[in-house]
């Protein structure tokens, strides 16, 4: 089916001289050409399962291989969400959460800029074709090199949160322009970032009094409430914070004009919390504390992408266990694990929930457990869970796959870090 293309003027940010390649206005909210032509992106209006079924069936297939289908709708569809209810809110798009190029080509043509790490995760961004001044380098602690790197291609917005960095970067990049990374209670968030970055309250006035006795330019405060935030008073506290520092700069003779509200934003709907709730919350107390010349950006990630990848995955092998008087249990072997796809359970505290493709009328179940495919026990995807007796060829797939999950698999004994991937825009 055709996918219906909405115009909306998208105003980007004026973070620095303009230079080519800037963020265009007005864009199409739809898949950019270019990303459809180069990743054979396919359009549908078949569902998710129908689409899995056709994968499968496909004789040119390998029919034990894993794979996904990559809905690059769902990640439009996130940004004209996120522009609706955060309007004054510039999105950078954190790449480590999924750097896969054509999310970044997509979210790039739409208008999103990009918040960036490290030297490889900036060239990445160079390489795809976009401008220095689309970048924060939101990494608090800088290896020397890397803060070099960044100077020598004009990368000159980069974040701190402590003297000795600051040390650092007035040695290799006096001329950045510096965004102080505040601690915030991140204490209803899945994932804590507080305790490895972030000033607290009560060295912010010093740190900033250092920056000027050392002649550096801060321009902005960032916050970051946690990966996977629960409470929408989080987001307003670390807010409230930011102002207060705000006024600490100026007393030292800052005009801070840039507030950075970071990362945390859920990717789905279903995660204790939603995005529109957060959103509606905050932009009152945003436009409260901050006037029109003051830029907002924030440097969402598994937003974007969490929900825009499926995971199928093949049963190539099962165990029966005794379990009790004429009980049984089922272990069940599949092609994708937690040194694959699966990391995201003990990096990002997930719990993929398997769903049986084409479950038919099988309604009795039994406890089982599913591994991936590797010798090492700790491969464990789902421990005693419910599900049907199923059989070997059998296929499992999963949803809301797309955040934290191929960033950081490996090829650990030699099995295949990342599935085939098939994308695909749908009408959301």
């Amino acid at each position: 089916m055709s996918t219906q293309v909405e115009t909306m003027t998208i105003h980007k940010l004026a973070l620095s001289a303009p230079v080519t390649l800037e963020a265009p206005a007005p864009v199409q909210l739809t898949v950019p050409q270019d990303v459809v032509s180069k990743f054979g992106v396919e359009s549908v209006t078949k569902s998710t399962e129908e689409l899995i079924a056709e994968k499968i069936n496909d004789e040119l297939s390998d029919h034990e291989e894993a794979f996904y289908i990559v809905d690059l709708s769902m990640v439009v569809k996130q940004y004209k969400q996120w522009v609706n209810l955060l309007p004054r809110v510039k999105p950078f798009y954190a790449i480590k959460c999924n750097s896969n190029p054509a999310i970044v080509r997509t979210l790039g043509s739409l208008g999103a800029n990009f918040d960036c790490a490290s030297k490889a995760e900036i060239q990445q961004i160079l390489g795809s074709g976009y401008a220095a001044s689309r970048i924060i380098y939101a990494n608090p602690t800088k290896m020397k090199g890397h803060i070099n790197y960044a100077k020598s291609v004009g990368v000159d917005l980069m974040t701190f949160d402590n003297s000795y960095e600051l040390q650092k970067i007035a040695e290799s990049f006096p001329g950045a322009r510096l965004v102080l990374r505040i601690i915030t209670d991140d204490s209803h968030s899945i994932c804590k970032f507080s305790t490895k970055f972030g000033a607290p309250l009560n060295q912010t006035k010093s740190l900033l009094t250092r920056a000027k006795e050392l002649g550096l330019n801060v321009v902005g405060v960032s916050f970051h409430v946690g990966s996977g935030c629960m409470s929408t008073e989080s987001f307003a506290c670390a807010i409230k914070s930011a102002h207060k520092v705000f006024q600490e700069a100026k007393e030292i003779g800052y005009n801070l004009n840039l507030l950075d509200l970071g990362g945390g934003w859920p990717g789905t709907d279903f995660d204790g919390i939603t995005f529109s709730s957060i959103a509606n919350y905050i932009r009152p107390i945003i436009d409260d504390l901050f006037p029109s010349d003051v830029e907002i950006i924030a440097e969402p990630g598994r937003y974007f992408c969490a929900a825009s990848h499926t995971l199928a995955v093949n049963v190539f092998a099962k165990r029966t266990i005794p379990d009790g008087e004429n009980g049984k249990r089922f272990l069940y072997y599949i092609n994708d694990g937690v040194y694959q796809s699966f990391n995201c359970i003990f990096f990002d505290h997930c719990h993929p929930q398997p769903l049986v493709f084409a479950p038919e009328n099988r309604t009795e179940t039994y406890k089982c457990t599913v591994f991936g495919p590797t010798c090492d026990s700790m491969d464990c995807i789902a421990k005693d869970i419910e599900l049907p007796e199923l059989e070997v060829g059998e296929w499992l797939y999963f949803k809301n796959m797309g955040a934290y999950t191929v960033a950081a698999a490996s090829p650990f004994n030699g099995f295949k870090s990342c599935p085939t991937t098939y994308y695909v825009q749908s009408d959301v």
